[in-house]
């Protein structure tokens, strides 16, 4: 694409932060799509979202909190007719595995009459050292409602260099990028290849459904998160996901990052403390 600017929505997310870093390492032109911005963009604002699109080009969609969360598909409808009534020629979503809604919302970018890329990510390695995941790994245990099921945990950077790539390269429009990392391993893989890096005893503990719902009401998180909650960890790791995809490889031409790699490169940096 020709010279651009592209408004990356979410740019202070897990993802977004990447991509939008990422562009300005190519030295594009890169506008920040979050509730801070100069220019703000606020999923629960509508209002906010024409001004944040005018004068782009192209864009990045991270939905939050997530598209699988009611309400996202009407969203994504707004936003792609605000889209092409800004002129936008691409879009590129950030959808997740085995979710009913995120199809859904991935149909409307593909009917948007737009440039579309999709990257349809397994869960992030980074939920441990970046997201909600972290204080319990630091604390010592992680308790999750989720047994032996196995998830292809893929990296946050190769989330955002296919997206940068979709971005930038018009030999990946019309693409739908499936991406994992090139292992399954359950939860409480993912621990102990945690525990490994850091030298430090750190425990899984799988926990009933709705136990975890009532830390999460004490915790005072929201009826509406923690519903998400309930379909992402009951629903989604059903093992409808528990297998290996090549997005990453024919987006990118190499290997996703391996979850033992992510783990000793947080733990080098610090992430567990």
């Amino acid at each position: 694409m020709a010279a651009h600017t592209t408004l990356v929505i979410g740019s202070t997310g897990k993802t977004g932060r990447r991509v939008a870093a990422k562009l300005a390492g190519l030295d594009l032109d890169v506008r920040h799509g979050s509730r801070s911005s100069a220019i703000p963009f606020d999923w629960d604002k509508p209002a906010t979202w024409a001004p944040a699109l005018a004068g782009a080009t192209a864009a990045y969609v991270a939905y939050s909190p997530d598209l699988a969360a009611p309400g996202s598909e009407a969203a994504i409808t707004e936003l792609v007719a605000l889209a092409r009534t800004a002129g936008l020629k691409r879009l590129v979503l950030l959808s997740g595995r085995g979710e009913a809604d995120a199809e859904r919302a991935e149909d409307v970018v593909r009917a948007s009459g737009l440039e579309w890329a999709i990257v349809r990510a397994s869960w992030f390695a980074q939920n441990f050292n970046e997201g909600n995941f972290a204080h319990d790994v630091s604390a010592g245990v992680v308790a999750l409602p989720v047994g032996g099921v196995g998830e292809p945990f893929v990296d946050a950077d190769d989330i955002a260099d296919v997206a940068v790539a979709a971005l930038t390269d018009d030999r990946h429009v019309g693409q739908l990028y499936e991406v994992t990392g090139p292992r399954l391993l359950s939860f409480a893989d993912a621990v102990a290849e945690i525990a490994a890096a850091t030298g430090r005893d750190i425990r899984f503990a799988s926990v009933a459904m709705d136990d975890y719902a009532v830390v999460l009401a004490d915790y005072q998180v929201p009826p509406e998160m923690i519903a998400l909650l309930r379909y992402l960890f009951s629903t989604v790791l059903d093992g409808r996901n528990s297998s290996l995809t090549d997005g990453v490889q024919r987006a990118l031409g190499r290997e996703p990052k391996d979850f033992a790699d992510f783990a000793r490169d947080a733990a080098s940096t610090g992430s567990w403390g």
